[in-house]
């Protein structure tokens, strides 16, 4: 079976969103990091310590977006934003521009897949991801056919 969705262009505010949460859940231990500097105010009293933690954190996650925002600018990564189709089967999933362009993703490709309450998300990379909210499929029979292919290849 072949599951083909409707097209759908990913809004880049749901990108940046999407990427700094992914990030969030990666990259959890930076925060024991500013807190590690934070307990430095327990050596040598001083707010110093404590300002300059939440500023290096902060400073961390500027990055972090800045570096999800500029990937929406930048030419080469323009058709991640382009309106397009997707067909999903066991062997890959396909995002298709129009029906005579297309490039395949296959699952191997994948490193982790997410069910979420509003649709899937499937991590390539850090700043790579596919999204599809659940009202691009055209019937619930589509999403338990995803959700039976997640499960096969061991993402869920």
């Amino acid at each position: 079976m072949i599951v083909k969705t409707k097209k759908y262009q990913l809004p880049t505010g749901t990108y940046i969103k999407i990427g700094l949460k992914t990030i969030l859940k990666e990259q959890w231990w930076v925060a024991l990091i500013a807190v590690a500097i934070a307990a430095g105010y327990f050596w040598i009293p001083s707010w110093w310590w404590i300002s300059m933690a939440i500023l290096a954190y902060a400073l961390y996650w500027l990055f972090w977006l800045i570096q999800f925002a500029g990937v929406t600018q930048m030419e080469q990564n323009k058709i991640m934003f382009e309106k397009m189709s997707y067909e999903i089967d066991s062997r890959q999933i396909l995002l298709k521009i129009n029906p005579r362009q297309g490039m395949p993703v296959k699952w191997d490709m994948i490193k982790r897949a997410q069910q979420k309450k509003e649709g899937f998300l499937f991590v390539m990379s850090k700043a790579q991801f596919i999204y599809l909210p659940y009202k691009l499929f055209n019937s619930d029979n589509e999403i338990k056919f995803i959700e039976t292919i997640l499960k096969r290849k061991g993402y869920v």
